[in-house]
């Protein structure tokens, strides 16, 4: 690797650590009335530090759909073909499912929309192809019987609980855990989703790994 090329790596991986200490905020409190000294402050840098990574507010939000949008690109793989690959393929998906509930909010969606919409509609399109794609994947599983015969909007309508579930409020009320709620949703997933004869290729010590990292990652956000 090159000179330049490590510099600019620092320079992205110092960008994304901006972000990421602002998304709490953008989640809790939303975005469009946020100053750039705000959210230096937020983030504990200097205002000429921030200046330095982000020249401007929009190029800051750039960065967070431009984010997001190519989170959602990378995680579009191709459809497993072999019958023992939908259960790691339906673990995948729940994780992705669940990171971006956190963060791609329908309020976030709104405030984008009405402030950057070209970015809005950038992101909403791969939003969309991915529900093409989870389309597919169920499909799939079906026409193999690997999967319950299960209309798949529905299947993606119901990944909105993760809105609700990912509450703070919500979970102090009903006295929750992060990580129980979130195992007893991909338990309800999996006895929904899994023929009770191809129950046994879920391997949910697999899980456990990917759900306590989850955890420490929503905590972060929530708390």
């Amino acid at each position: 690797m090159t000179d330049e090329n490590k510099v600019t790596d620092k320079f992205k991986q110092k960008q994304g650590d901006i972000i990421l200490k602002l998304m709490p905020t953008i989640r809790t409190n939303g975005f469009q009335t946020l100053k750039m000294d705000e959210i230096a402050k937020i983030v504990g840098i200097s205002r000429a530090t921030l200046y330095k990574y982000f020249p401007t507010k929009e190029d800051l939000f750039h960065r967070v759909s431009d984010g997001f949008v190519q989170y959602i690109k990378d995680m579009t793989t191709v459809m497993p073909k072999e019958d023992n690959l939908f259960a790691s393929k339906f673990q995948e998906i729940f994780e992705q499912s669940v990171s971006l509930a956190l963060f791609i909010t329908d309020d976030f969606l709104k405030e984008l929309q009405n402030t950057y919409p070209l970015m809005y509609d950038k992101l909403w399109e791969m939003v969309q192809f991915r529900e093409k794609q989870l389309l597919s994947f169920y499909n799939e599983g079906m026409a193999k019987g690997v999967f319950n015969q299960i209309n798949g909007r529905l299947l993606i309508l119901q990944d909105q609980m993760l809105f609700s579930i990912l509450d703070l409020k919500y979970l102090m009320k009903n006295q929750l855990t992060i990580e129980q709620v979130l195992f007893d949703f991909y338990e309800l997933r999996k006895l929904q989703l899994f023929n009770s004869e191809r129950l046994s290729t879920v391997d949910d010590s697999l899980i456990m790994p990917r759900i306590e990292y989850l955890s420490q990652k929503i905590s972060k956000v929530l708390y």
